[in-house]
């Protein structure tokens, strides 16, 4: 009994420690530069910088079938996948296309130009400047799954019709927490406004 009480207490320590380490190494992360231009009972209009993304483009949709896939493409890039095996610091959110086909994307760090980035060992990551856009966006907690994301696009989608607001059909899903964090994760669903 003794040993199993030790074990319980250990595993809860690891378990602790683990969470506080994704607190702290998330606050150090470089986010996606925006501007809320409004905030709504249910949803944000934002106005968010150009910026250069890494990204993939995958033969799959959903999040379920894309996302573990597009991540370990992205990340073995940044972690020194490419031609001078830099390694590139991760930023949030991480970014997924919610179209027929799935494109993720990692923001490069602001600081990194385009003619300084390594070559990707893997040819299918592009390297692309994303233009300034106006988006709205919801936010959902916990962990996301393809029920969930759709279920905030289509209140997304009511929200923005309420409001008379017109909206494109360039939706993504934006998720900001490494997947072993537990609390305060933060997801949100967005769409390019016209």
């Amino acid at each position: 009994m003794k040993t199993i009480l030790i074990i319980v207490g250990l595993l809860f320590v690891a378990f602790c420690v683990v969470q506080v380490f994704g607190f702290i190494s998330q606050r150090g992360i470089e986010t996606y530069p925006y501007t809320t231009i409004k905030i709504y009972d249910s949803f944000q209009v934002r106005e968010y910088e150009s910026m250069l993304f890494t990204s993939v483009k995958l033969n799959t949709n959903g999040y379920k079938n894309s996302s573990s896939k597009g991540f370990s493409i992205l990340a073995g890039y940044i972690f020194g996948g490419n031609d001078t095996n830099k390694k590139i610091a991760m930023t949030s959110p991480v970014s997924m296309s919610l179209d027929d086909s799935v494109t993720m994307m990692f923001m490069v760090p602001k600081h990194i130009k385009k003619q300084d980035l390594p070559v990707p060992n893997e040819s299918s990551i592009i390297i692309k400047q994303e233009p300034a856009k106006t988006m709205a966006a919801i936010t959902f907690g916990g962990w996301a799954n393809d029920e969930k994301i759709e279920d905030y696009k289509k209140r997304l989608v009511i929200a923005l019709k309420n409001e008379g607001i017109s909206y494109s059909d360039r939706f993504y899903f934006y998720g900001y927490n490494a997947p072993y964090e537990i609390f305060n994760r933060i997801n949100e669903v967005l769409v390019e406004l016209e």
